[in-house]
């Protein structure tokens, strides 16, 4: 299997934790796609032009975080990522969404920052940052469901406070939520967190 990927995305450092927490993070080949060459290549893995991609064996072509995640969970025969069914699965997909969400709002801020000093929206940033605090606002409040083993709710949610930490180190979303960060804490301590840290 090849990913094509861009070593600061938070959904690919999604994708890897979920390979290293499976199990299969030695099947996989890297693509880079952060230098401009390689870009203009990530349209023929990808014709929406985002990263992560996968190209199977087969030549089949997968795209998007969660088809990722659940496809990689689909390979092993240990424990799962994405629960079977009942609560636990909707628990789970439910955290994945917010933190998918929270990545989504985050990655459109640094964009924003990225446009030309004449066309940036100011407007956009407040928007996204709001998004970003409330979602931050309701994990504090159930911050309980995050423990336990890992799945694919809590992996994304990881993924998505680590991204914060990496782009907007200075914002302080650890400030009045307490239960939050100290989750985030542990585990941020694991294997598969270390393993796939965005470089310095």
């Amino acid at each position: 299997m090849k990913l094509s990927l861009s070593p600061t995305s938070p959904f690919v450092r999604k994708v890897l934790v979920a390979a290293h927490e499976s199990g299969l993070a030695d099947r996989i080949e890297s693509l880079d796609m952060s230098s401009a060459d390689a870009t203009t290549g990530l349209n023929k893995v990808n014709p929406l032009g985002k990263v992560p991609a996968m190209i199977l064996d087969d030549g089949t072509t997968l795209m998007d975080s969660p088809l990722l995640c659940e496809y990689l969970d689909s390979l092993h025969n240990g424990r799962k990522l994405f629960p079977a069914s009942g609560a636990a699965r909707w628990t789970s997909l439910r955290l994945q969404a917010i933190g998918d969400g929270v990545m989504d709002a985050a990655v459109a801020r640094v964009s924003e920052g990225r446009r030309p000093e004449g066309e940036r929206s100011p407007g956009a940033v407040v928007k996204q940052t709001g998004k970003i605090a409330l979602s931050l606002d309701l994990l504090e409040q159930e911050a309980a469901s995050l423990d336990g083993e890992p799945t694919i709710g809590p992996i994304t949610v990881a993924c998505a406070l680590g991204y914060l930490d990496f782009r907007a180190p200075d914002e302080g979303w650890r400030k009045g939520r307490p239960k939050l960060a100290a989750w985030y804490e542990r585990f941020a301590a694991r294997p598969s967190m270390a393993a796939t840290a965005p470089p310095a």
